[in-house]
């Protein structure tokens, strides 16, 4: 028979394994959404030269309700890397928002 302590933190254990296994399959939820609505036009963004850095141009995104403009950002330069900005692709009947992210060629 198994003490009320140990029992209680095979409990613990087995409550906090399922909240932790939970969350990844929750968070996955969200990479599927795509909308009916099209983005507007990608607004210009000048911006200059910054040693050691790569520009992140802006991008539209969705609010539930709405595009919402994100503005573009300076990321510190990742060599033997080049970085493609967040956009919006055509999906079936819809658009679908492809993050932004470092390419190794």
């Amino acid at each position: 028979m198994l003490s009320r302590k140990f029992s209680g933190s095979i409990l613990a254990a087995a409550l906090m394994f399922g909240v932790c296994t939970a969350i990844p399959a929750q968070a996955r939820t969200w990479l599927g959404v795509s909308i009916g609505l099209a983005p507007p036009p990608v607004r210009v963004e000048r911006v200059g030269i910054r040693a050691g850095y790569v520009w992140a141009p802006g991008y539209w995104r969705w609010s539930g309700s709405r595009h919402v403009w994100v503005g573009g950002r300076w990321l510190p330069a990742r060599p033997g890397y080049h970085y493609v900005g967040a956009h919006w692709v055509h999906w079936g009947h819809g658009w679908r928002l492809r993050g932004g992210g470092w390419v190794h060629p």
